[in-house]
C-alpha cells in the first residue's frame, strides 16, 4: 500500500475517512504466539521519527528493534499516524516473522474519524492491532473506580470507540480501542492479560522503556537493531 506522505491536511483526512471502513471489529486471529509492542519517540532537533519495537513470544522478551526516518509529516491533532506509521513500517520490516498481534502505544478506533495509529498500522499491514493510549483523544466517559480492573465506555457521538481501564489501582486509567481485527472485549481481555505490576501492559511498557532508554531495557534480547 501507498505509503506516500499526504500533500495537505485535507489529503490526509480524506485518507483516513476511506480506510476507516476497513477497519474489522470482530476477533479475526489464530492463537497469539508472537505479540510486538509498538512505541514511537521524535528527535526534534533532527528532525527524526524512532520506532520502537519488543517482541513477547508465548509472553518472553525475545527481541527489539529500534527504528529511525526523517519525521514526515507536520504534528496536527488527529493525524498523528502520518508522522508515525512510515518509521513503524521500516521497523516492522526487521522483524524475521509477523507479529500474530500490535500493542500500539495510541489510539485504535478511538479517534475522531475511527482511525488512530492502531487502527492505521492494522489496515495498512493486515495485522491484529489494540490501541492502549494514555490519554483521551475524543469522546466522554464516567471515572472508573479506583480498584485495578474498573471500568467503563468510552462514547463519541453515541457510538463506543473504547474501553476506559483503571489497570492499577489508583492510578490514571488507561484508554483501550480495537485497532484491526480485534473486538473491544477481546482488546480488554489481552490488555488485562499483559499487565503485571506496571500501569502500562508489558509490551507497551517496555516498547516505551525502549523509544526513551534504550540502555534499560532488560538484558537477553537476541536482537537490538538500530537503523538509520
Amino acid at each position: 500500500m501507498n505509503l506516500a506522505t499526504p500533500a495537505s491536511v485535507d489529503d490526509a483526512i480524506s485518507i483516513q475517512q476511506e480506510m476507516r471502513h476497513r477497519v474489522i471489529l470482530q476477533d479475526d486471529f489464530a492463537e497469539l504466539q508472537t505479540i510486538v509492542g509498538v512505541d514511537v519517540g521524535y528527535d526534534p532537533s533532527r528532525n527524526l521519527s524512532r520506532a520502537a519495537l519488543v517482541v513477547l513470544q508465548q509472553g518472553e522478551l525475545t527481541a527489539s528493534v529500534i527504528a529511525f526516518d526523517t519525521t514526515p509529516f507536520p504534528y496536527v491533532p488527529g493525524l498523528l499516524s502520518f508522522r508515525e506509521v512510515p518509521v513503524v513500517m521500516k521497523a516492522l520490516a526487521c522483524l524475521a516473522v509477523l507479529p500474530d498481534m500490535l500493542f500500539v502505544d495510541g489510539q485504535g478506533i478511538a479517534h475522531p474519524r475511527r482511525l488512530g495509529i492502531a487502527a492505521h498500522l492494522g489496515v495498512l499491514t493486515g495485522l491484529p492491532a489494540i490501541g492502549i493510549a494514555k490519554k483521551r483523544l475524543c469522546g466522554v466517559y464516567e471515572e472508573p473506580d479506583l480498584h485495578k480492573g474498573a471500568r467503563s465506555e468510552l462514547i463519541h457521538n453515541n457510538e463506543k470507540i473504547g474501553t476506559v481501564l483503571r489497570s492499577k489501582e489508583r492510578v490514571k486509567p488507561l484508554f483501550i480501542s480495537p485497532g484491526h481485527r480485534v473486538s473491544h472485549e477481546t482488546a480488554v481481555r489481552l490488555v488485562e492479560q499483559y499487565l503485571a505490576h506496571h500501569r502500562l501492559p508489558e509490551p507497551t511498557r517496555l516498547a516505551d522503556i525502549l523509544s526513551k532508554t534504550p540502555s534499560k531495557i532488560p538484558t537477553g534480547i537476541s536482537k537490538n537493531l538500530s537503523l538509520f
